[in-house]
């Protein structure tokens, strides 16, 4: 869900992992690419890249903190489960309550309803069906 809300599966033939923000690719999982990229429509520089488009500074302190040795699917899951789990969502996930979810991992991604980026954010309703288009279950 968080893969179709960023956009990534849409672009290259790696169901996003190797996706930079704007839907150019990268070829290596040694690292996260590091590449700055321009987006005119928002006039900012982002260096958002993989599944779960991580900022270079964000992926360098989950590396640091969690020991993610590069940039691979596994290690990109991994971080963004660590994400979840600071925004204190992980229980409400495995709860089913996936809207409040959402929620409170909006500040992280800014596709996410309410996340104030000023970029593109996707319905929650959206979102849920989506969530359970892939065999998530929600009590919401």
């Amino acid at each position: 869900m968080l893969a179709y809300a960023e956009g990534t599966p849409r672009y290259g033939n790696q169901d996003g992992y190797n996706v930079i923000v704007g839907g150019g690719t990268f070829e290596s999982y040694h690292d996260h690419p590091r590449q700055l990229v321009w987006l005119p429509a928002y006039k900012i520089n982002s260096s958002a890249a993989g599944r779960y488009q991580f900022l270079t500074r964000t992926w360098d302190d989950l590396a640091e903190r969690f020991n993610l040795p590069d940039f691979t699917p596994a290690s990109q899951d991994l971080g963004a489960i660590h994400l979840i789990r600071q925004c204190q969502a992980l229980s409400l996930i495995h709860n089913g309550r996936i809207r409040e979810a959402i929620h409170a991992c909006r500040r992280i991604w800014a596709s996410l309803p309410g996340a104030g980026y000023g970029q593109r954010e996707l319905a929650t309703d959206e979102l849920l069906g989506v969530y359970e288009t892939v065999g998530g279950i929600s009590i919401d």
